[in-house]
């Protein structure tokens, strides 16, 4: 009898979980627009602006979007400017010439969003704070916004919306969150982009994070921006795991390190396989730190 009240207590639960997060993302605007849309936000010295732009486009594939300078922050500042579009994913590299107004740096991604107003409110109500209140850039207008476990993501508009293809693979954004933290970022994010999960992996293959032998609580989300993983864990993580902020898709992982290696890129963490994932840590010039994988056959 205990067993199935238990049960019947947490079933009762998970339902009221599946409720409210459904009932918020009905209440909230649809504002995403498309995974290709979703841009890595990567941050280098000046010196290495080059260096990386060319490593990672040898690595992957693609092409780079005219550099330009401009003042991509509400306060006075100075950066080049460019998109890196490759086919498993697209990159905002920023080389700033003036000290970095705080919080920039630290928001790992950018967002396209059908209405940045109804964007930043939706987030609000989905359980969002807004680190940066919305400023107009020189193409368009932007916001900073700050989830629970402290994930600052960026969301954009653009005054004449972009048009790009669609990706050969799916970039995956990768968060990590202390234990506490994850049903609280979870349920926002979910209500804000109207995302689903794929899979919920209490005991994943700590392999996969440098840590063989210790499962970890996995789970993967998709939305209209793309691919998201979020990895609760102790944060007992060897170096580099947590630095890195996107993973890649590739259809052959070896070829791709050696692209990679080639092209100025150094391999932190050689292969390993975990679940139906074989993965790989690559650095770019600059500091730039990747997860890079391959979907193992069945």
């Amino acid at each position: 009898m205990p067993a199935i009240r238990s049960a019947l207590i947490w079933g009762m639960v998970a339902s009221a979980t599946f409720l409210a997060t459904n009932t918020a993302s009905a209440a909230t605007a649809r504002v995403g627009v498309g995974s290709q849309y979703s841009t890595t936000h990567v941050y280098v010295a000046p010196n290495d602006v080059d260096k990386f732009a060319e490593s990672f486009l040898a690595t992957f594939g693609g092409k780079s979007t005219k550099q330009v300078i401009a003042t991509v922050t509400p306060t006075d500042s100075s950066t080049t400017s460019q998109l890196l579009q490759t086919p498993a994913g697209t990159v905002s590299l920023f080389g700033f010439t003036s000290p970095i107004p705080y919080p920039f740096g630290h928001e790992r991604t950018g967002y396209l969003v059908t209405d940045l107003d109804k964007a930043v409110t939706a987030a609000v109500s989905d359980g969002a704070e807004v680190i940066v209140a919305p400023f107009d850039d020189p193409i368009g207008r932007d916001a900073v916004i700050q989830w629970p476990g402290g994930v600052k993501m960026q969301l954009y508009w653009h005054k004449t919306p972009p048009t790009y293809e669609p990706f050969a693979t799916l970039p995956e954004n990768r968060v990590y969150l202390s234990k506490e933290r994850l049903a609280a970022f979870v349920r926002g994010f979910l209500a804000f982009s109207h995302g689903r999960v794929v899979s919920d992996e209490t005991q994943a293959d700590g392999n996969e994070i440098g840590q063989p032998g210790k499962p970890f609580h996995r789970i993967r989300i998709e939305s209209d921006f793309g691919r998201l993983a979020v990895m609760a864990t102790d944060g007992h993580l060897p170096y580099p795991y947590g630095w890195e902020v996107a993973g890649y898709e590739v259809n052959d992982l070896n070829t791709t390190l050696e692209k990679a290696t080639a092209s100025g890129a150094s391999v932190v963490v050689p292969p390993v396989l975990a679940g139906k994932r074989k993965s790989a840590i690559v650095g770019f010039p600059g500091g730039y730190i990747a997860e890079i994988h391959a979907t193992q056959p069945e």
